[in-house]
């Protein structure tokens, strides 16, 4: 049986244009594990009211990030995935939950090349309902309705293990070496609560009380991305020895009017300035390519804001991108599933 890998990103519009933006919109948003309401309620939040609203918004914002190269996040993704195949003998294909390079497309590149055996992984530290669950989804339906003879290997959220936090933790001190912070924020996409609870294998344990997610042993912990959002920042802050009270965590990008996992990213850093905070660094850790979520929201939005309460100095920490340590973490994965050509140390 011949083995391939598959990396599995979120996605982008074809461009920045009102019409390529809507179509992505819609396909990402009507996701029922994206917008977990009844159909007939997502169809009319998202086809009567958002679809009718947000695309122009959203192009005019994907505008100010878009390279000459294209979408950022397919960019780099095209470039971790040439650095991880320059480590593996056997195929890497990148695909994208959204948009036009599709996981059926990945699928197909691998098959085409021999392979028979596939290994999914997607590129997010951090197991969620709205990325990981539904990348799972949809492979099993395009194994059962296309490739009834690929078998299936799935790969676990990766927050936890070493070489990623050595990584993540590397990085960060790089970028914050010599600079005089005051504090960093560690922000992570938002979820609706609902979702926590909808992951939650327990069936309750989930109290939302955020005490929960720091008791050892809890079984619901594989599948709580609120848990695995503060254990990130719980063992980088370990491995840079930061002190308590010097580091936050805060959740962005949240939609509508339900109970998203909070505190809000916008909110916090609203507090910190008006606090008195003039000097302030800010990671995200559950992305790991640049996007529009840290391109224009965190480095755009979220400093402009911080300048408003009266921050000086606001430092946005780069997604892991197209690192070479990188790299090798996600060819480290790879390797637990079938040997590589080299073994390097991050």
């Amino acid at each position: 049986m011949k083995k391939g890998i598959l990396l599995v990103n979120l996605g982008s519009p074809d461009s920045p244009s009102p019409k390529d933006v809507k179509k992505y919109l819609g396909e990402f948003l009507m996701d029922k594990r994206v917008i977990d309401v009844p159909l007939w309620a997502r169809t009319l939040l998202v086809k009567g009211i958002i679809l009718n609203t947000r695309p122009k918004q959203s192009a005019a914002a994907y505008k100010k990030i878009w390279w000459d190269e294209g979408s950022p996040l397919i960019v780099l993704s095209e470039k971790l995935q040439d650095k991880v195949q320059e480590k593996l003998e056997m195929p890497v294909a990148l695909a994208m939950r959204y948009g036009s390079m599709t996981i059926k497309k990945g699928f197909q590149e691998l098959v085409d090349k021999g392979c028979t055996e596939i290994k999914t992984i997607p590129l997010y530290p951090q197991f969620a309902m709205a990325t990981t669950e539904t990348i799972d989804v949809k492979v099993d339906e395009l194994v059962s309705e296309h490739f009834p003879g690929v078998k299936i290997t799935r790969t676990p959220a990766f927050y936890h293990r070493e070489d990623y936090i050595k990584v993540l933790s590397k990085s960060i001190a790089e970028k914050l070496e010599g600079l005089d912070y005051e504090h960093i924020l560690f922000s992570y996409h938002g979820v609706p609560e609902r979702h926590i609870r909808k992951s939650d294998i327990t069936n309750g344990n989930c109290k939302m009380d955020g005490k929960c997610c720091f008791k050892k042993g809890s079984k619901q912990h594989e599948f709580c991305y609120r848990h695995q959002c503060e254990i990130t920042t719980v063992n980088v802050a370990k491995a840079l020895g930061m002190k308590n009270g010097t580091y936050s965590t805060s959740f962005q990008s949240r939609l509508g009017f339900d109970p998203w996992l909070q505190p809000y990213t916008d909110r916090t850093i609203e507090r910190l300035g008006k606090a008195g905070i003039k000097k302030m660094a800010i990671v995200t850790p559950a992305f790991v390519s640049d996007c529009l979520e840290t391109l224009e929201e965190i480095a755009m939005e979220g400093e402009e804001l911080f300048h408003e309460v009266g921050g000086k100095d606001f430092t946005v920490i780069p997604c892991l991108n197209d690192r070479e340590d990188f790299a090798q973490v996600i060819a480290n994965i790879a390797e637990e599933w079938t040997p590589v050509k080299k073994s390097l140390t991050v």
